[in-house]
């Protein structure tokens, strides 16, 4: 493939930077996915350079839905096994204690 121009480059790193945001992410887990180890712009977008020079826009995109796949399916499984309440003795202990610090 060819070169990105310098109008591609401008939307790709806009579009990432609002993508980011809307799920609530940063150049920094980005850059985790992307295997690299700035976080800085300017390495992210040479990664998404080699990227589109592998196979284009396509290949930016399909890179991209993987990494959000994956970040979903992380906040999904954090919701489907959320940190299991208090159990009857935790609120045993917890009644016992305040009654003892109200009984002072």
């Amino acid at each position: 493939m060819g070169k990105l121009s310098i109008h591609e480059e401008k939307e790709l790193v806009s579009f990432i930077k609002d993508w980011l945001k809307s799920h609530g992410f940063t150049q920094k887990d980005l850059a985790n996915e992307l295997n690299i180890k700035s976080s800085r712009t300017s390495e992210i977008i040479l990664k998404i350079k080699e990227l589109y020079k592998k196979g284009g826009m396509f290949n930016i995109a399909k890179n991209l839905i993987k990494i959000e796949q994956k970040w979903l399916n992380n906040i999904e499984k954090d919701y489907r096994n959320p940190t299991p309440p208090y159990n009857q003795l935790d609120i045993d202990s917890l009644v016992n204690q305040i009654n003892e610090d109200t009984s002072k």
